[in-house]
């Protein structure tokens, strides 16, 4: 599992979280109206780009509120608002994509969704293609999986292993348990 977020326990990787992902939002996706995060993780992702744009935010739940308003999505929104997601972690895109179609059902247009990181699973890619949701991230696991390698964090033996895990991950702890 990638836990981004012991990233916001540190100032520097945090700042440079949101810069580069404020980046990747002006080169891929342009001007846009709003920034929603999608909940959790997402939400202080999201502040702090919006923050560093200057632009509103909002966030998604994973389901409407059960008191109060019943709300799903958190924060001001206009309908026709041009909208970029912000996640921390993708994996299938189920949840990503659920934020999106909530805001897409709030009539905001959404141009696209930026994460820290993929697992580059080919489902999420799927996913996101039948969503007609463009998505960019600032790393994956391929990419992680090499630099730890090239810097001596992992064997090749590891690499092997993880890249047998990336291939297949729902079976992979019984193919584990074979082999032990």
């Amino acid at each position: 599992y990638c836990d981004n977020r012991i990233t916001l326990s540190h100032p520097s990787v945090r700042t440079y979280i949101r810069q580069k992902l404020t980046q990747l939002i002006q080169e891929e996706y342009g001007s846009v109206d709003l920034i929603a995060g999608v909940a959790t993780a997402g939400i202080p992702q999201g502040a702090l780009v919006a923050q560093e744009l200057g632009l509103p935010f909002a966030y998604v739940r994973s389901k409407a509120k059960e008191h109060g308003t019943g709300s799903l999505i958190e924060g001001e929104i206009v309908e026709g608002q041009r909208v970029v997601v912000i996640e921390d972690l993708i994996s299938t895109g189920k949840s990503s994509l659920q934020a999106v179609d909530a805001l897409r059902n709030a009539g905001l247009s959404v141009a696209g969704l930026v994460a820290i990181f993929t697992y580059g699973f080919d489902q999420a890619e799927e996913n996101f293609k039948e969503a007609k949701c463009r998505f960019s991230t600032l790393s994956n696991y391929n990419t992680l999986i090499k630099y730890a390698a090239e810097h001596s964090f992992i064997a090749q033996n590891d690499v092997d292993l993880l890249a047998k895990w990336r291939r297949n991950p729902a079976d992979w702890g019984k193919e584990l348990e074979q082999l032990t």
